[in-house]
């Protein structure tokens, strides 16, 4: 079962510091992601989020990401 919702907004850490965004689509099976092959399951979802400051959509686990209120 998922721990956050779709328009959720959240945070996570990249390699260009703290960044947040809001979910956008929940993945419950393997999925194609930027060329690579992402797995997810109902066990371990993955999660794209959409940042809040560029168009750009991540893909990440749900232990990556912090609730932000």
């Amino acid at each position: 079962m998922a721990k956050y919702s779709k328009g959720d907004h959240v945070g996570w850490n990249s390699e260009a510091g703290r960044v947040s965004g809001k979910i956008i689509k929940i993945h419950y099976e393997d999925f194609d992601y930027k060329g690579h092959r992402r797995h997810a399951s109902k066990d371990a979802p993955q999660y794209e989020i959409k940042s809040d400051k560029t168009d750009h959509i991540a893909a990440h686990k749900e232990d990556a990401l912090t609730k932000i209120d």
